[in-house]
């Protein structure tokens, strides 16, 4: 088992040399509050719809507002829209606006934004496909007024609306809505609590927002993404620390008011540091994917995707990537654990010993013949780097494959996964990630399981019986119903093999919490708004 060799003992005194040095001198007026924050990867993608890389929706809710939202129970609620209504089929709905929309140049928000923006999105994100091939028509009754018809009483309307995994189907103006969704938009004009400072952006180092003070708040509280978005500071700095250990330090010297991903190493040291707290929503959860390319050889055949069962140990990652028993969940169904839609079914081979000579066995049966396995390997994500050396370490116990290991930062490694070229002209085998629990807890939204060919997610994996389930599921009449849907589709997956799923674990926030309250924990995108810096 591969563990990780971290220098605990420098951390303090690290910690203690950090003072001004990492943040710098600070430009901004002295009577400006500001709260300065350190994200699991530095926002180097402007356009929420392009990737559905974390923290381009944590970017994306920062500057932009969406029409539902999810509160700390994981309940839809309105966001921008005023009311809504549903016809008796089910089939027509009718929202409106809420009063005092507008986007950051001052322009209005109209019902053409919001059409523009859902139809720019339903082409990127999973779910939203699938949304969008039950929409007959989405239209602008008025200013504030728009109508989605559906062919089909598809009753997640509202939920996928309302989802906080990525992609998040914010509303932009209907300027850059317009733009092909195959194209990244250039201008970030939104509508929502905070404004992008483009001229302070250096990407690799720091990401600036500033209060929207023309923001008009719902009038509820806040509660997590959904309520009242009422910015309390007037600035927000994400501050890009690539080094774990400096971010920890960072925390603990004060440069750094709020750690959005601690590395599980030094929970202990923060747990029993004065002045910071811990925090974990009840559903966070993150999931891990060991995304396999189903375009080339030589997993487009079906056999070399099962032989991974008998050469990865699920349990291996956990113990790397969250040391912290009370933080790990042994968990082997594609739907995670501790949700109601949790199964195993399938798993057998997965679950049981590894045996290299049966996954050597597969791999001939599926005409490998010893190619390179070109694997994206990002160094710089603190849970990525440790988890692809894990799945190293676990594949060349088995001496027939030749691994490509290529290391690179994360950012190169999610634009090249877009990539359908064959490994040897710059596309790839394998890429390790992950997906927050909370999205892959329901087939439709879980964006990574889908199979539809070349509308699936990077990998293209592609079944057509997968497909037609997931379509029974999300139309299912009950949950007792949609459970019985969801132990076909993990049997499904568990042969068809869209990717190789390893361990659940959570992670929690940690943050001065002698400086900061109204802090919001969600488990996926955490919110920067209703936070006051003392």
């Amino acid at each position: 088992m591969f563990t990780r060799a971290i220098r605990i003992g420098k951390f303090f005194a690290a910690a203690a040399s950090l003072a001004g040095a990492l943040v710098g001198p600070s430009q901004v007026q002295a009577q400006e509050k500001v709260l300065r924050v350190a994200m699991h990867a530095d926002v180097r993608t402007l356009d929420p719809f392009w990737t559905t890389q974390t923290i381009a929706g944590i970017h994306g809710l920062m500057v932009y507002d969406t029409l539902f939202s999810s509160d700390i129970n994981l309940d839809p609620q309105p966001q921008m829209v005023d009311t809504w209504t549903m016809s008796p089929d089910r089939k027509v709905y009718t929202f409106k606006l809420r009063d005092g929309l507008k986007f950051h140049d001052g322009s209005p928000v109209t019902s053409k934004d919001v059409v523009a923006s859902m139809n720019r999105w339903g082409r990127r994100d999973g779910a939203g496909k699938q949304l969008m091939g039950y929409t007959a028509s989405l239209v602008a009754a008025d200013a504030k007024t728009f109508v989605w018809t559906l062919t089909e009483p598809y009753g997640l309307l509202i939920d996928i609306l309302a989802k906080t995994g990525t992609s998040i189907p914010f509303v932009m103006r209907e300027k850059e809505a317009m733009v092909d969704p195959f194209q990244q938009i250039q201008e970030v004009i939104g509508s929502g609590p905070f404004m992008f400072k483009r001229d302070e952006w250096v990407p690799g180092s720091k990401t600036v927002y500033v209060k929207f003070r023309d923001y008009v708040p719902r009038k509820e509280p806040a509660s997590g993404h959904a309520g009242g978005k009422v910015v309390k500071v007037d600035r927000v700095e994400f501050i890009w620390m690539a080094d774990p250990q400096t971010a920890q330090s960072a925390l603990v010297a004060g440069e750094i008011d709020y750690l959005e991903n601690p590395a599980p190493d030094f929970l202990p040291m923060l747990r029993t540091t004065p002045g910071i707290k811990l925090e974990v929503h009840p559903a966070m959860g993150t999931m891990g994917i060991i995304q396999l390319n189903h375009l080339h050889p030589p997993f487009n055949n079906v056999k070399a995707r099962q032989a991974m069962y008998y050469l990865l140990n699920n349990h291996d990652y956990l113990n790397t990537i969250a040391a912290d028993k009370s933080l790990q969940t042994p968990c082997f169904s594609y739907f995670g654990c501790g949700v109601a839609m949790e199964t195993d079914a399938g798993s057998e081979p997965y679950k049981g010993a590894k045996n290299v000579a049966k996954a050597e066995q597969l791999f001939k049966e599926a005409g490998y013949k010893g190619e390179p396995i070109t694997i994206l390997h990002a160094t710089d994500h603190q849970y990525i780097n440790p988890a692809n050396l894990v799945m190293i370490q676990q594949l060349r116990k088995a001496p027939f494959l030749k691994l490509d290991v290529q290391a690179m930062d994360w950012g190169s490694v999610v634009a090249r996964r877009a990539k359908k070229d064959a490994p040897a002209q710059g596309g790839w085998n394998i890429f390790v990630t992950g997906t927050t629990v909370v999205t892959s807890s329901s087939p439709v939204t879980h964006t990574s399981i889908g199979m539809g060919c070349d509308k699936a997610w990077f990998g293209w994996p592609c079944d057509a019986r997968f497909e037609e389930l997931r379509k029974e599921w999300a139309f299912a009449p009950d949950v007792a119903t949609r459970k019985k849907v969801a132990v076909e589709l993990s049997k499904r997956a568990y042969d068809q093999v869209p990717y190789i799923s390893f361990a659940q674990w959570r992670n929690p926030v940690a943050y001065r919490a002698d400086r900061l309250s109204g802090v919001q924990t969600m488990p996926s995108v955490p919110p920067m708004w209703n936070i006051e810096k003392k």
